[in-house]
């Protein structure tokens, strides 16, 4: 059986929620924005694989949750 748990946090804005996904094979996926390749550069950032953003919401709620 395959699942998925969302854990949705909403802090002072109501209108902005982060999400945090457990899957059922343990990995944990937060949910961001991905980063543009100008973004990249001028953060000197690796090139290579996926990046996505994350917001301090998104830190306060990981934070709150453990």
């Amino acid at each position: 059986m395959k699942f998925r748990v969302e854990l949705i946090w909403q802090g002072k804005d109501e209108n902005a929620a982060s999400s945090i996904f457990l899957t059922a094979d343990g990995r944990v996926i937060l949910q961001g924005r991905s980063v543009s390749a100008p973004e990249r550069e001028m953060l000197d950032l690796p090139r290579d694989g996926e990046m996505v953003s994350v917001d301090r919401a998104l830190i306060e709620a990981i934070k709150a949750m453990l």
